[in-house]
């Protein structure tokens, strides 16, 4: 199954020619893991977009975006990555698949690694911060969420967390220290902004991200970033314009593009030293178009390979 989906066009042996199906590495022992390793974990579970109401079929996308990142040069002579397969879900019980991808990513951090995961719904959000909460129990996390949602709903009596909860659920474990990037005003209630104003939860609306705004933008995720001990980048593809992420549960007809001025802000977030984890979430390969939307979200996690 490994060799399945790692594949690549095959140029040659020696380092220079190298794509990344060349460089990776199936792994199972989290001892190996070395300082600085990329650490990849597939999250194959959409149970928290079914209780979210949403149109399912994300459990099948880590797979299809490891395809479409199997490709990608080898620009770092440096470069690892570790592949660690899939944490799914059993009869619906997504509570025990977010504690075992929490689990998972404590012991990537704690051994120095750098966190990948590819969603899966959204409701990897509070596994993957769960994860990074407890290794650095005692650290300051910030988080950036490049959405169109804030995802801070409260969970509903008798269905519990959902895709949409995440940021809900970690507000209620003490202080949230967030940055929501690209919300759309005709996605979320004034209940959702309200919540997000009483938890703190900062935000820059979709409308806000054009070139001439860039000076603001960096200010703005520089004042999380130097707040903050540790962060951790969480990519929602139903953020995008439809024509380029139609493989989404709820696509935007008004998103975002992955254009220059997105590009710039993007690779300033990467470029912090503080950043030890990164997924994209809510890839649905049963709504792409041609892999359009498992293409960009492998594009997205590629950039941090090369900074």
């Amino acid at each position: 199954m490994f060799q399945d989906t790692w594949q690549g066009r095959l140029d040659g042996e020696e380092l220079l020619f190298h794509r990344i199906f060349q460089r990776v590495k199936e792994e199972r022992n989290y001892d190996n893991i070395a300082a600085d390793d990329f650490v990849l974990h597939g999250f194959a579970v959409d149970e928290g977009v079914r209780r979210n109401k949403g149109r399912q079929g994300a459990k099948d996308a880590p797979d299809v975006i490891r395809k479409n990142m199997s490709n990608f040069p080898v620009i770092r002579p440096d470069f690892s990555l570790l592949d660690f397969g899939n944490v799914t879900c059993e009869d619906g019980d997504l509570e025990s698949s977010q504690n075992s991808l929490a689990k998972n990513v404590s012991k990537v951090l704690l051994k120095g690694g750098k966190s990948i995961v590819l969603g899966g719904g959204h409701e990897v959000t509070y596994a993957h911060y769960l994860g990074v909460k407890t290794a650095f129990p005692e650290q300051k996390i910030g988080i950036i969420n490049i959405d169109a949602h804030f995802d801070n709903r409260q969970p509903e009596n008798g269905v519990g967390a959902s895709s949409g909860t995440g940021f809900w659920q970690i507000a209620q474990e003490g202080q949230i220290n967030s940055l929501h990037i690209g919300i759309q005003r005709n996605s979320n209630t004034l209940k959702l902004f309200d919540t997000a104003h009483q938890y703190g939860m900062k935000y820059i609306l979709a409308d806000e991200l054009f070139f001439e705004n860039l000076p603001s933008i960096y200010e703005r995720i520089n004042e999380l970033v130097e707040s903050v001990d540790v962060l951790y980048l969480t990519i929602c593809m139903d953020v995008f314009n439809a024509s380029i992420a139609p493989g989404v549960s709820a696509s935007a007809y008004n998103g975002i593009f992955a254009d220059t001025p997105f590009m710039h802000l993007y690779r300033h977030i990467l470029k912090s030293k503080k950043l030890i984890a990164l997924d994209a979430a809510e890839v649905n390969p049963s709504l792409d178009i041609e892999d359009r939307t498992a293409r960009l979200a492998a594009c997205l996690m590629n950039e941090w390979f090369m900074i």
